[in-house]
C-alpha cells in the first residue's frame, strides 16, 4: 500500500491592515480597493478617485476606526483566524501523515501567495484544500480568493490536486453550529425581542448579472430563524457595509434598525451569519454604529450577538467541511458534489 500523501488545508479570510495606523491603512485599502471584483468600475474611472481622493482621505478615518477595536493581540479578525487554524490543527492531528494546516489572508498578511507557496515546497503538500471563510457565495469575496490561489498556483511548477469549498450557507453542520450559538447567546430571550440577521452588502448590479449571494443569505436566514423557533414576524434581514453612490441590496441593516426602533421594537440583537470571525463591520459598524441609530430613534435594549470566532463550534463545523477531503484514496462520493458548490 502506498504510502498517504500528504494534504494541506487552506483557511482564506478576507484580511485586515497590520497596525491601526493611517500609513498601514492606506496600503491595505490600496490592495482592497484595487481589485477589480471589488470594484467594478473600469481603472480609467475608477484609479484618479482610488489614489487621488480616496487614499488621501480614508485611511486617517479607518485607523481611528480599527483603533477602536484593536486588541492586544492584535486585529480580532487575524487573532480568530489564527486560532481557528491552530484549533484545527490540533482537532485533526495524529496519524503518520496529520494534514497541514494554514490560513492567508486575500488582502494583507499572510498573504495567499506566500503561504501556499511554503505548503508546496516547505511541507511538500500533494494536495490542498481551499476553504474561504465566507458562508455565503460572492465573486467578491469567495471568487476573489479564487483568483488569487490561482495566481500562485500559475508561478508554479508542480500542482497539488485542488479541492475547493465555494460555500457551506446551507449546510447542517452550519446552521446547527451557528444556531447553537446563537441560542447560547439569546439565553432566554423574551418574546419581545427581535433578532435582525445582517449580511455584508453587495452591489444591485452584481446580483443582476446572476450572483446567487441574496437566496443563499435568505437560504441561511430561513434556515437560522428555523433552528431558533422564531415566530413570524419576529425577525428580518437585512445588508450592511455599503460603498460609494452605487445601489447596494436592500433593505440596509441601519434603515431596518431605524425602521424597527419606530414600528415600536424595543428591545433588538442582531448576528451577522455571514462573518466568520468579528472585525470592524461587526465590533464597530454593528455594535456601536447601528446600536446608537436604534437608541436614537427610540429603541431601548440593543445587543449585538458575537461571530463564531475561536468557539469550539466553529473547529467542528471546519473539521467535519473539510473531512471528507482528508482519505487518502481520495474524497468520498458525497464531497465531490460539494467541491465548487
Amino acid at each position: 500500500m502506498s504510502a498517504p500523501s500528504r494534504t494541506g488545508i487552506l483557511l482564506v479570510n478576507l484580511g485586515t491592515p497590520e497596525a491601526p495606523t493611517p500609513q498601514a491603512l492606506r496600503r491595505y485599502l490600496g490592495t482592497f480597493l484595487s481589485d477589480r471584483r471589488v470594484i467594478g468600475l473600469p481603472p480609467v474611472l475608477w484609479w484618479p478617485a482610488l489614489h487621488g481622493v480616496i487614499l488621501r482621505t480614508r485611511p486617517r478615518r479607518s485607523a481611528a476606526l480599527y483603533r477602536s477595536i484593536w486588541t492586544a493581540e492584535g486585529s480580532p479578525l487575524a487573532v480568530f483566524t489564527r486560532r481557528l487554524a491552530v484549533g484545527l490543527a490540533r482537532t485533526l492531528g495524529g496519524g503518520p501523515s496529520p494534514p497541514v494546516v494554514a490560513y492567508a489572508m486575500r488582502y494583507g498578511r499572510p498573504d495567499v501567495g506566500g503561504v501556499v507557496h511554503e505548503l508546496l515546497h516547505r511541507h511538500a503538500i500533494e494536495r490542498l484544500v481551499v476553504l474561504p471563510l465566507y458562508p455565503q457565495y460572492a465573486a467578491s469575496s469567495s471568487g476573489s480568493a479564487f483568483d488569487a490561489l490561482a495566481a500562485s498556483l500559475g508561478r508554479e511548477i508542480r500542482l497539488p490536486h485542488l479541492d475547493w469549498i465555494a460555500h457551506y450557507h446551507d449546510r447542517a453542520e452550519y446552521i446547527d453550529a451557528l444556531g447553537a450559538h446563537l441560542r447560547d447567546r439569546r439565553g432566554d430571550a423574551s418574546p419581545d425581542r427581535y433578532l435582525l440577521f445582517s449580511f455584508h452588502g453587495l452591489p444591485r448590479t452584481s446580483h443582476k448579472r446572476g450572483e446567487p449571494y441574496y437566496a443563499q443569505c435568505l437560504a441561511t436566514a430561513q434556515s437560522l430563524a428555523t433552528a431558533l423557533d422564531l415566530r413570524p414576524g419576529s425577525w428580518s434581514f437585512a445588508f450592511q457595509s455599503r460603498f460609494g453612490p452605487a445601489a447596494w441590496l436592500p433593505p440596509y441593516t441601519i434603515e431596518e434598525v431605524r425602521r424597527l426602533a419606530r414600528s415600536g421594537v424595543r428591545r433588538l440583537d442582531v448576528a451577522c451569519p455571514g462573518f466568520a470571525c468579528d472585525c470592524l463591520e461587526t465590533l464597530e459598524e454593528i455594535a456601536r454604529t447601528n446600536a446608537e441609530a436604534f437608541h436614537t430613534a427610540g429603541g431601548e435594549d440593543f445587543r449585538y450577538l458575537p461571530a463564531l470566532n475561536d468557539d469550539a463550534r466553529h473547529i467542528a463545523l471546519l473539521r467535519d467541511l473539510v473531512a471528507p477531503f482528508l482519505d487518502a484514496h481520495g474524497p468520498d462520493p458525497r464531497a465531490e458534489s460539494q467541491t465548487g458548490r
